[in-house]
């Protein structure tokens, strides 16, 4: 026991036990606050309503000169030196739980539709020294205070759809990306264009945040066609040709399936998903899927180094698109229960019914490596992954070293079969 001042003996507190300041509670106000709601956490519609005032700061001095350090992943104050990462959404929104809850379409605040009436030239007011700095946004999504040197972005632009509520950092190195593309590129350089070998620069390797739209979803699929059991297969000869044939019992088919997608992934720019045979931009479809579960909330301190493409499809655009993606989820769901029809089935309708969907708009991370062939026009594109370091790309060929590689096969097997003859006489 403690005695105090004025004599009264007391307990000891307890350091971990709860201050309580002001007169105590009466029952009456004990038991409303007992039944009152709790506060309620972050909103998928609103998750960076935080980050209005459009300045990112180090949490522990208020500095805006920050940037992503790439070996771990986590920012850093340039300034106190202080790191840190911003919350994860999986856990802060909840996402990943509840799928087969949703019901209609829910559209985080990032992915909602895109302000038709929105400039790309827009004029912030720096908050650390009051001075007016343009961005771009068809370019950049942040910009620096020529002044006192704030880092400055569009987190105010927030309700017209153009930044996203998540971001997945840069994990490989501008130098690992380097790398990954030489091995690519060197694996096929037999037949690579000279110029494209003599013209690589390292430098040209860029890093991008590119706009995706993440979406989690509940379907019902149905599938109606015909499927064939083979009963019987004979040959026969027609003149000096073998023909083959086969009899079959015909069936009608029908299957069903309830299943649900968690981070499905689609393109949220127009020219990334375009396939018109002028540039090789879908390749970037071929170094999927990223990590999304490790996405964080949006800061525009991760696009410091890097640049950045702004989203331009609407969840409405990408409505067909979803559905076409469920559909072919669908198909593979029922695949391993046709096993018994060994020539196949052959739908001939399909309907899907999309219970909920919940939409996210997400940056994800791409070193690019471009180069334009002039002699067909096309520009090549070679993409890595910057978290998995898969990497794929187009490499423009030289047309007479085909030709040349075709000849040299050719007299090769001419030479193989020549000396089977004369083995054989």
């Amino acid at each position: 026991m403690t005695q105090d001042a004025t004599g009264d003996a007391h307990a000891p507190r307890d350091p971990d036990a709860p201050v309580f300041d002001g007169p105590p509670l009466s029952l009456e106000e004990e038991l409303a606050a007992a039944r009152a709601e709790p506060e309620p956490g972050p909103d998928i519609a609103t998750v960076n309503e935080s980050l209005a005032d459009g300045v990112n700061r180090c949490p522990r001095c208020g500095s805006t000169d920050v940037r992503l350090r790439g070996t771990t992943g986590m920012l850093i104050c340039l300034f106190c030196r202080h790191e840190w990462q911003e919350a994860r959404v999986e856990e802060e929104l909840g996402l990943g739980e509840g799928i087969d809850d949703l019901r209609g379409t829910v559209i985080a605040g990032g992915a909602q539709d895109i302000a038709a009436n929105t400039a790309d030239v827009i004029t912030l007011k720096c908050g650390g020294c009051g001075a007016e700095v343009v961005i771009d946004t068809a370019h950049a999504m942040n910009a620096r205070c020529h002044w006192c040197r704030h880092t400055l972005n569009v987190n105010q632009q927030l309700p017209n759809g153009a930044v996203p509520d998540a971001v997945l950092p840069f994990h490989l190195t501008h130098d690992e990306a380097v790398e990954k593309i030489r091995e690519f590129a060197s694996k096929r350089r037999l037949f690579a264009h000279p110029r494209f070998k003599s013209e690589f620069v390292p430098e040209n390797v860029l890093g991008v945040y590119l706009p995706y739209l993440v979406i989690d979803a509940n379907a019902h699929a149905r599938y109606d066609g015909v499927g064939e059991v083979q009963t019987r297969r004979w040959t026969e000869k027609s003149g000096d040709d073998t023909v083959t044939y086969y009899a079959a019992d015909v069936f009608r088919v029908d299957r069903s399936v309830d299943f649900t997608v968690d981070d499905l992934t689609v393109e949220g720019s127009a020219d990334r998903a375009s396939m018109d045979g002028s540039t090789t931009n879908n390749i970037v479809n071929t170094i999927l899927p990223f990590d999304t579960k490790n996405a964080v909330k949006w800061n525009a301190s991760y696009l410091v180094g890097f640049t950045s493409e702004k989203r331009d499809r609407d969840v409405s655009d990408l409505g067909p698109v979803l559905e076409d993606q469920l559909l072919s989820i669908g198909r593979s769901q029922v695949e391993q229960s046709l096993a018994e029809f060994d020539r196949g089935v052959r739908w001939e309708r399909e309907q899907l019914d999309v219970g909920g969907s919940r939409w996210v708009s997400m940056y994800l991370p791409v070193w690019l490596y471009s180069y334009y062939q002039e002699d067909t026009g096309m520009l090549h594109y070679i993409a890595v992954n910057a978290r998995t370091g898969e990497t794929m790309g187009s490499v423009p060929v030289s047309q007479w070293r085909l030709v040349l590689a075709a000849l040299t096969v050719g007299t090769f097997l001419e030479g193989i079969a020549g000396a089977l003859l004369v083995a054989w006489s």
